[in-house]
């Protein structure tokens, strides 16, 4: 009995190592059934659409142009105009966003009184719909009824109102404004997360040695938020990037390409001119760039580890 026992278990053995072995790829195979649906078919179509003329009111005219399309972004002026911009748009942004945040952080890391309802109230901007940030921003904004007008009229810096929306030299300005209101609280929350984790043993030693204030936030803050600031960084970056809502909503691009980003230089041609070729291949070298600066940024915040 003895033997006939061990030769079942022996028997049973690979069988079991077999079930092992398959069993954590078949409860990963729904996910990734789910993002290939849900993803990659979409961006492969959108390759493959991008290799077309293909005008939604001119159907019957639809024809493969292979890397036509982006050849003809090469001299197209408002692509370089709207990839310009859209650089302006996340260089200074996600810098500022994460500046305020910073800030933000550290006072709300400080003891002081109702300091949970200042750290409830700082998230407002980041719980609004993007829609509604926009439409209160561009009330704020507007020449003849804005409060930001008046304001600083009253404060004798402005003589008169300014059309901040209205003038190509500003309007795009103005909307970064708006975005880097809408999104600080999310360094601040993530920032305020690191500073809780840093020991206050650190601060109470270097204190003990006469370090300053500013050498404590050199030497202990920034090393121990770094992570957090590269992580969110990048998120922020592709956040902002990606983000058209604002723009759309308060200046729909204008004054004329004063405010046009790719994304959005993309959804205008796709959605409103029905161009849906030329407007995926700007999607998709949109997406190419993109990938390109994420990957660097990565490169690099891994030498940073590193050292």
């Amino acid at each position: 009995m003895t033997a006939l026992s061990e030769l079942d278990a022996m028997e049973r053995r690979p069988r079991r190592s077999i079930r092992h072995r398959i069993m954590p790829y078949a409860l990963l195979a729904p996910a990734l059934i789910v993002t290939f649906v849900v993803v990659f078919m979409p961006m492969l179509e959108a390759v493959v659409t991008s290799l077309y003329e293909l005008v939604l009111f001119r159907p019957n005219a639809s024809r493969f142009v292979g890397l036509g399309n982006y050849v003809a972004l090469f001299g197209d002026p408002v692509f370089w105009t709207a990839l310009w911009q859209t650089c302006i748009w996340i260089g200074l942004t996600v810098p500022l966003q994460m500046g305020l945040g910073l800030i933000a952080a550290l006072l709300l890391n400080k003891e002081f009184a109702w300091r949970g309802i200042a750290r409830a109230l700082v998230i407002i901007p980041w719980a609004l719909p993007s829609v509604v940030i926009a439409l209160m921003w561009r009330w704020i904004y507007d020449p003849t009824t804005g409060v930001l007008n008046d304001l600083l009229i009253y404060l004798s810096i402005l003589q008169t109102a300014v059309p901040w929306l209205a003038d190509p030299d500003k309007a795009l300005y103005a909307v970064i404004a708006t975005l880097v209101w809408q999104g600080f609280p999310f360094f601040t929350v993530m920032i305020l997360a690191g500073l809780q984790g840093i020991p206050r043993s650190q601060y109470e030693a270097a204190s003990i040695d006469g370090a300053s204030a500013w050498r404590q936030f050199r030497h202990i803050t920034l090393p121990g938020i770094a992570p957090i600031l590269a992580t969110a960084g990048l998120l922020r970056i592709i956040w902002v990037a990606n983000s058209m809502d604002v723009i759309f909503v308060m200046t729909g691009g204008g004054p004329g390409y004063a405010t046009y980003t790719l994304p959005l230089y993309a959804f205008i041609k796709a959605r409103q001119n029905l161009d849906f070729g030329y407007g995926t291949s700007i999607a998709v070298t949109f997406t190419i760039l993109l990938g390109v600066v994420v990957a660097l940024y990565i490169a690099r915040s891994m030498r940073e580890v590193e050292k």
